[in-house]
């Protein structure tokens, strides 16, 4: 065999995996949370005619659009919703992706003087809500935005709050929560997941 190759052995590097923990939302109990958030929303708003929302990509956006049917459901108006893309505006880009795939900001309204419900289904550091805000004030400037998440799991780095949140989680370092959506992934769960090395896996 090649030295080189027996070099190469040497610094081999274990992959990072993840393993389940927990399940923490079921499809019934997620559907049962947006019921929750739509009801605490129209409560919590004076003037539907100003309101919109932005869901931001990917899963912030079929929490917009479904909160959205639920609404007009109750109220049967329609309201607006956009999609935002936040990609270029993160603060950790360069060590993202030198290349950022970048999708498009879908907004068909303007967002001026609008009554923004910025929506993403994880609150984390805050870092991605600060971008998302970045985004959406280069739309206009609305008259207000408020965040709602359907998780929030702590950790904050920046002074970024969630005035709407489905359930609270308390997170260590190494644990992440996932969402997935069947608009996206195919099913319907939120999972508690901690990061182990390859190796710890059985």
């Amino acid at each position: 065999m090649p030295a080189c190759c027996c070099v190469l052995r040497y610094f081999e590097i274990p992959m990072s995996v993840t393993r389940e923990k927990a399940q923490l939302m079921s499809a019934s109990e997620i559907d049962r949370t947006l019921v929750r958030l739509a009801h605490e929303i129209l409560e919590k708003t004076r003037d539907l005619e100003k309101l919109a929302f932005i869901g931001v990509r990917r899963r912030g956006v079929p929490l917009a659009e479904r909160l959205a049917q639920k609404i007009e459901a109750l109220e049967k108006r329609q309201i607006p919703v956009g999609v935002l893309d936040i990609n270029l505006y993160r603060d950790d880009l360069t060590t993202v992706d030198i290349k950022p795939v970048v999708s498009a900001t879908e907004i068909p309204f303007s967002v001026q003087d609008r009554d923004i419900v910025l929506m993403d289904d994880v609150l984390y550091t805050g870092r991605t809500t600060r971008a998302a805000l970045d985004a959406l004030f280069d739309h206009g400037r609305p008259s207000r935005v408020r965040l709602l998440v359907l998780i929030d799991r702590g950790h904050r780095e920046l002074p970024i709050e969630a005035r709407f949140i489905g359930r609270v989680v308390q997170t260590t370092d190494d644990e992440i929560i996932e969402v997935k959506f069947r608009e996206i992934d195919g099913m319907e769960k939120v999972l508690l997941v901690e990061k182990a090395a390859a190796g710890e896996v059985a």
